[in-house]
């Protein structure tokens, strides 16, 4: 049974994570990504390869596409676009506002030649703006969106990035794809293409449940803040000094969390995870532990409460020490606490959970081998998403696409002697 995007076809130039990550979504859902790479190889194919021209990070964000190099920059590969545009769906890029322009793929130029198109621009700060020039990758983003310091991780006196994923990168792949796939249904409504834009800086604020004001309870309060961090920043007070103000301020930290975090178990660390009061009660039940804080009418603010919270945080880490992770969560299963062990990702390539519901696929790649990488990210009953192929290797589909345009060999074989592609 095809997928959902059956019979569309997609031409694909991005690089790194964000722009190959929505393709590859888009390519789950049964569309005919066609990646247009430089003639040496995009840059995360040639980060950390493990065989010539292959890394782990480019095999796991470019499943299910076709790779056509061309040299963007030869008459010749800017006439092969051309020719190919009228049967394109969607086209997605990422780069620079300037660069589109400047290699004629921009929204304007492709859109002439076929006003159906979608098209799907994806910057790091948008196309308008005092940073609309500036290239920007995750960690660049997550420093000026406020990502990196809301995490609080401070070393050596600097913050730290997020490290365990790139996430304003790949919550940027997500909106890709929601957004073409939301322009395709419009065109199917209207019959008109579009061009959508998506930015890692808007993705990077998207995720952030904080990014919000209030104007009664806290307009001027970040206002008053504003002004401070002005001044504490022209007096060259570092960097500790001034995210302590702020978060007196602005991100005031309550002791005493018992009921959402970590804890250390007799042979492991588990998580355990209740949002309402219904929740905690249940946990602090079974550590036999009296908790004032549930009792009508108690304010989180005051000291005195704090304190008490405090104290029971470190009698429930005591406690948690004294059973093992299989015995807390059998107890909180019982009573419906959620709560789960932490893990390594390797080992989910095996766990049974996983499995079960099909998150895991085996692909065969063409130089590297069986691969073993997560699935598509949704299921549908009736257009079922599937991992179409492995990432492909660099040119392996240049003679197949050239010929679906009418391409004979031997004009074929003169575009790779004359460096269009190879």
């Amino acid at each position: 049974m095809p997928g959902p995007l059956d019979g569309i076809k997609i031409l694909e130039f991005t690089q790194i994570i964000a722009g190959p990550f929505g393709g590859m979504l888009l390519a789950d859902m049964g569309a005919d990504v066609i990646k247009v790479e430089p003639l040496e190889g995009e840059p995360w194919r040639l980060a950390l390869q493990f065989i010539p021209g292959e890394s782990k990070t480019f095999i796991g964000l470019n499943r299910g596409k076709r790779s056509l190099p061309l040299d963007l920059t030869k008459p010749e590969a800017a006439d092969i676009i051309r020719k190919m545009i009228p049967d394109i769906d969607v086209v997605v890029i990422n780069a620079r506002p300037d660069v589109p322009a400047n290699l004629g793929i921009d929204y304007e130029t492709l859109s002439a030649i076929n006003p159906k198109i979608i098209y799907c621009d994806n910057t790091a700060f948008g196309r308008k703006g005092p940073h609309s020039y500036r290239p920007g990758y995750d960690l660049i983003v997550q420093a000026m969106s406020g990502l990196m310091a809301s995490e609080g991780k401070i070393k050596d006196g600097f913050p730290q990035q997020i490290t365990s994923t790139a996430v304003a990168d790949y919550a940027t792949g997500i909106a890709i794809a929601w957004g073409v796939c939301a322009a395709l249904f419009v065109r199917e409504r209207t019959g008109k293409g579009q061009m959508v834009e998506t930015t890692l800086l808007g993705s990077a604020l998207g995720v952030q449940g904080g990014f919000m004001e209030v104007e009664a309870f806290d307009g001027e309060r970040r206002r008053d803040f504003q002004e401070t961090l002005e001044t504490l920043r022209e007096a060259g007070l570092p960097y500790e000094q001034v995210d302590e103000q702020y978060r007196a301020t602005l991100s005031p930290w309550r002791g005493g969390n018992i009921y959402y975090r970590t804890y250390q178990a007799k042979d492991g660390v588990l998580a355990v995870a209740c949002l309402s009061d219904r929740l905690r009660k249940r946990v602090a039940d079974i550590l036999e532990i009296d908790d004032p804080r549930f009792e009508p009418g108690f304010d989180p603010f005051d000291e005195e409460t704090i304190a008490v919270g405090e104290i029971l945080t470190k009698e429930a880490e005591v406690l948690f020490t004294k059973r093992t992770v299989e015995e807390w969560l059998t107890a909180f299963d019982e009573v419906g606490v959620p709560a789960g062990p932490v893990r390594y990702v390797h080992e989910l390539l095996d766990d049974e959970q996983v499995i079960a519901n099909d998150m895991v696929v085996d692909l065969e790649h063409s130089k590297a081998g069986p691969v073993r990488m997560a699935g598509p990210m949704i299921s549908m009953s009736e257009t079922p998403l599937k991992a179409q192929s492995a990432s492909p290797a660099l040119g392996q589909h240049t003679d197949e696409i050239l010929s679906e345009m009418g391409l004979d060999a031997e004009t074929i074989q003169k575009l790779k002697d004359a460096g269009v592609t190879l």
